[in-house]
């Protein structure tokens, strides 16, 4: 598979008011090529003049702002050449507000702390600046010491920032490689040993692989940390600080994150040295072109109305709490004709990676995950996100919700509460900052079908292959008969006493001792029998 790198709006407040709407995929988290009419749209927009006197976009950074420009190039923020031509080549031309903020500090070799919500374009605004110096330093690539680090919360988030960055490495001859668990390691050690420039790892596998002699971050030179308050929240934050205190203190390091709260300023605090501080959001940013719904609904019809919301023809991500519930979910959606798969942290890599990709490619239309998937997980034009089960806190409700309405597009969300959840509910909202259209729903309400779209054709679920009774027949015969006879042969007799019962091997389980030494052709069940009993004394 080829990998593109990929920048769009992350909203409409760039674009002319006559403009067509147009989706684009946002800096650094797409996969797959463009559309072939997409760059023809991008070229026509870029042929309209500008309008006259463009009023400056502020973007608040904390008690101070930050004037942007409405119209800049990647070249006047002083990327190099080689890497603009690589850019240009996947359709990227226009930067994103995080970037236009953050590259001209980076490209100086600051440290930088940005923050920007999940889309706004971060992977691109570290990954330019991380490869454009990593080519002007006159260090070497040698085996197991690599140069520069960007950790990550997910492996998903690990191969969508090595989709990124790996073009403009390749570009300029320098080798990327990522480390996660749920994989063997033999390759990543392989890659280590051979040396490489860019190492974009999870912290659990990356200590593995220090401990084990493989890696040493003596050598590092850039030191990025993507999605931050997501390795807080998962509990990554001591791995982090002890995989930091190995790099050099005089490294360039960056540090991306949607808030600074739960450990995150104590990291800053510690390893960013005069960090200069961009935001593009405020801490809490729900998305302007996203329309929230929240369906009070009866248990008893809840899972009827998940369904008649999956069934519409756009995609869908319907999240749960547990992953238990997301693999039943999938599963009983797909029995009703809805193709879905699920994604949680009990799949392995390989299982990620081929649901995850059944979902991009639009073989299935629906995605049954947890909160696995709401970070970092970027699918281009999902619709619907339905939150199934609320999530326990806001933050999570906006990064399970900022799978819809990407790159200034549309999109909706629904929550689905029950009786015994709306106080829940309504405490959620008001602190992601929302106000949700409440609804009182019923299966079969005409909102359901406005919201889902038309509904997709059935599909016939693929026939469930029934596993073979144990003792059928093809295993080990009785000493009485043929395999044929074996798996027509009556059950030999419960009580100990009797014989073997004739033929060969019933099928079930032996609910006895002396069915056990029937099947296994003893002399008799009863000598069986007595010899356990001798034992046994």
């Amino acid at each position: 598979m080829t990998s593109s790198i990929s920048n769009s709006p992350a909203s409409p407040t760039g674009d002319s008011p006559t403009a067509p709407s147009t989706r684009r995929r946002r800096g650094g988290r797409g996969r797959g090529t463009r559309p072939a009419g997409e760059q023809g749209q991008q070229n026509q927009q870029q042929d309209r003049p500008a309008p006259a006197a463009p009023a400056p976009v502020v973007v608040p950074v904390g008690a101070d702002a930050t004037v942007l420009p409405t119209d800049t190039t990647f070249e006047a923020l002083g990327v190099p050449a080689p890497l603009v031509e690589v850019l240009t080549g996947s359709g990227i031309t226009a930067p994103f507000p995080i970037q236009v903020a953050t590259l001209p500090d980076s490209l100086g070799g600051r440290d930088v702390l940005g923050r920007g919500r999940t889309g706004s374009g971060k992977t691109l605004a570290f990954s330019i600046p991380l490869v454009a110096r990593l080519a002007a330093s006159d260090s070497k690539r040698l085996p197991k010491r690599p140069r520069s680090l960007i950790l990550v919360p997910t492996r998903e988030l690990a191969n969508q920032v090595a989709a990124v960055v790996d073009p403009m490495a390749r570009a300029l001859g320098m080798r990327t490689t990522t480390i996660f668990g749920g994989v063997g390691q033999n390759p990543q050690v392989q890659a280590l040993s051979q040396g490489v420039d860019v190492v974009i790892a999870c912290p659990g596998r990356l200590e593995d692989l220090i401990q084990q002699g493989h890696c040493d971050l003596g050598a590092i030179e850039v030191t990025i940390l993507d999605e931050a308050d997501h390795m807080a929240d998962l509990g990554f934050l001591p791995g982090v600080k002890r995989i930091m205190d190995r790099t050099p203190k005089v490294g360039q390091r960056m540090l991306f994150s949607a808030t600074l709260d739960n450990g995150v300023d104590i990291l800053v605090k510690r390893y960013l040295s005069n960090p200069v501080t961009h935001s593009v959001d405020p801490a809490v940013a729900p998305v302007s072109t996203m329309t929230h719904h929240v369906f009070h609904v009866q248990t008893a019809d809840k899972g009827e109305v998940v369904r008649q919301l999956a069934a519409g023809l756009g995609r869908s991500v319907l999240f749960t709490r547990t992953k238990h519930q997301a693999k039943k979910l999938a599963k009983q959606l797909t029995a009703q004709g809805i193709p879905a798969v699920d994604l949680h942290g009990n799949l392995s890599q390989n299982a990620r990676e081929r649901n995850l990709e059944a979902f991009s490619n639009g073989s299935t239309r629906v995605l049954c995950a947890t909160d696995i998937a709401a970070r970092g997980i970027h699918v281009d034009d999902v619709a619907l996100v339905v939150h199934v089960d609320p999530p326990t806190e806001h933050k999570a409700y906006l990064h399970r919700s900022g799978r819809t309405a990407r790159a200034g597009a549309g999109g909706t969300v629904v929550t689905i509460t029950t009786p015994d959840m709306v106080g829940e509910v309504r405490t959620l909202t008001r602190q992601a900052g929302i106000n949700p259209l409440v609804s009182q729903v019923k299966p079969g309400a005409p909102l359901l079908e406005e919201l889902a779209g038309p509904p997709a054709p059935y599909v016939e679920p693929a026939p469930v292959v029934e596993q073979q009774p144990q003792g059928s027949g093809g295993g080990r015969r009785g000493r009485g008969g043929s395999g044929t006879g074996a798996s027509k042969a009556k059950p030999a007799a419960s009580g100990g006493r009797g014989g073997s019962g004739g033929g060969g091997r019933p099928s079930g389980p032996a609910r006895t001792r002396a069915e056990l030494a029937a099947r296994a052709g003893s002399s008799s069940a009863a000598s069986f029998s007595s010899r356990s009993r001798r034992g046994a004394r």
